[in-house]
């Protein structure tokens, strides 16, 4: 049984408006390869990213602007 160093990061994004927004950000920051779980809160434009390790800020910035919004960086 390998060990692995789960991490939570959160991120603040801009241009999310309601549930639609939320789930886009949710696709495309959960197919980043390592990632196991993404919340987002379109209210408060928190994205919070679970991995099975360390996470790359610039795949996430790229899933976020493929989602078509915003990476403001790490909350």
């Amino acid at each position: 049984m390998s060990s692995t160093s789960a991490t939570t990061t959160t991120f603040k994004v801009s241009g999310m408006t309601c549930g639609h927004c939320e789930g886009a950000v949710r696709e495309e920051v959960g197919a980043i390869p390592g990632v196991t779980g993404v919340t987002a809160s379109a209210a408060t434009g928190i994205v919070t990213v679970t991995a099975e390790g360390p996470l790359d800020d610039e795949a996430v910035r790229a899933a976020v602007d493929e989602a078509g919004y915003e990476l403001v960086g790490r909350a």
